[in-house]
């Protein structure tokens, strides 16, 4: 008998997660499951409705590894290669040894470089951004995430290696092709409010607290939104997500051999740095190409019950999306709700990203 989602499990996980919505903080959530190529559920709860798309955070980390996959099956990229071979201008200041390999997998020695808004814009200030980083560490020498400055060096890697820009390159050969149109980077601000679920504190208790102006509350500015930073700013259904990590299985867009090779394990530790940038943990994180895998510690939030190959990205703040390959199972949760500091380390949020990603990696009998 083939491997089945077992409905009963199924229905504790979505009571599970609607429970937050109905009686918890969360103003809504939306959830997909996918087996063997089809959705197998796909609801979405509170003020929200099924073609409700939200902002990915680091979820979208697995849609940016999967252009890369693509560049490297299509014989466009190699990982061994070294980033300044490809962007001269990001050679200055020491850094004409890190290899794209090294930044895929967050040991590139400079986790923190700057680019933001508005220089995020223009390719030109970009660039010269790109020559005045500097590393805090030598080039593989220590996993840290880098939590915007790796996405955009990738994003400029595919520009040189195809012709067109990141978000153009998604659209036109991954996102179109497959028909997932919810997908997007890089939202116009007159169709963000239409489309896309706004952000909602869900600590606030008085009108005059602020939330933190880094971290995930950064993209709740509309125009960086609209500006496409890679590494947080797509937007999508969670049913759109669940299928795209089908898609990475069974559409033979991608060769077989670079998705395997894309989510093989390269390297398994405790991330350097503080909790509130991904470090630390009781568990050791697993990398493929900027993608985490499950591996032996299932670290970075991601489920304990799949198997070892699991792979994907936790996201701020109650977020999650993992394409198991053994058990042919995807899963995508999204929220629009975040604590005014972005991020929820509280016994409660930790039980509920838990119990969220370990009922949902056990849903295949």
């Amino acid at each position: 008998m083939p491997d089945t989602v077992d409905p009963l499990r199924l229905d504790t996980l979505l009571s599970r997660i609607r429970r937050e919505v109905e009686q918890g903080p969360l103003p809504s959530a939306q959830v997909a499951v996918a087996h063997e190529g089809r959705l197998a559920a796909f609801e979405t709860y509170g003020d929200a409705d099924p073609g409700t798309r939200y902002v990915l955070q680091s979820v979208g980390r697995s849609i940016v590894a999967g252009a890369v996959w693509k560049l490297i099956g299509d014989g466009l990229l190699d990982v061994g290669e070294q980033v300044a071979a490809i962007i001269p201008e990001f050679a200055p200041n020491g850094k004409e040894a890190v290899t794209v390999e090294q930044v895929l997998t967050h040991t590139a020695g400079f986790p923190f470089a700057p680019l933001g808004y508005p220089k995020m814009l223009d390719r030109e200030q970009r660039l010269a951004a790109f020559g005045r980083w500097r590393l805090d560490c030598p080039p593989g020498s220590r996993f840290q995430f880098h939590l915007t400055s790796a996405a955009w060096l990738i994003a400029e890697i595919v520009e040189r290696r195809t012709g067109l820009a990141f978000a153009d390159y998604l659209h036109e050969r991954i996102v179109r092709p497959l028909g997932l149109s919810s997908i997007e980077l890089g939202v116009p601000e007159d169709r963000q409010s239409d489309t896309v679920a706004p952000m909602v504190a869900t600590d606030r208790t008085d009108d005059d607290q602020e939330p933190d102006p880094w971290g995930p509350w950064y993209l709740s500015d509309p125009r960086v939104l609209a500006a496409g930073e890679p590494s947080h700013a797509l937007v999508g259904t969670a049913a759109d997500v669940a299928l795209y990590f089908q898609a990475l299985e069974h559409s033979g867009l991608w060769k077989p051999e670079a998705v395997a090779e894309g989510r093989r394990i390269r390297l398994t530790d405790h991330p350097y740095g503080e909790q509130i940038y991904g470090g630390g943990g009781s568990r050791r994180t697993s990398m493929g190409l900027f993608v985490t895998v499950a591996g032996p510690d299932a670290g970075s939030q991601l489920p304990s019950t799949g198997s070892p190959a699991l792979f994907g990205s936790a996201g701020a703040a109650y977020q999650l999306g993992f394409m198991d390959p053994e058990s042919g199972l995807s899963f995508a949760c999204l929220s629009n709700g975040y604590p005014l500091a972005g991020y929820d380390h509280s016994p409660h949020g930790a039980a509920f990203l838990a119990d969220m990603a370990n009922l949902a990696a056990g849903l295949v009998r």
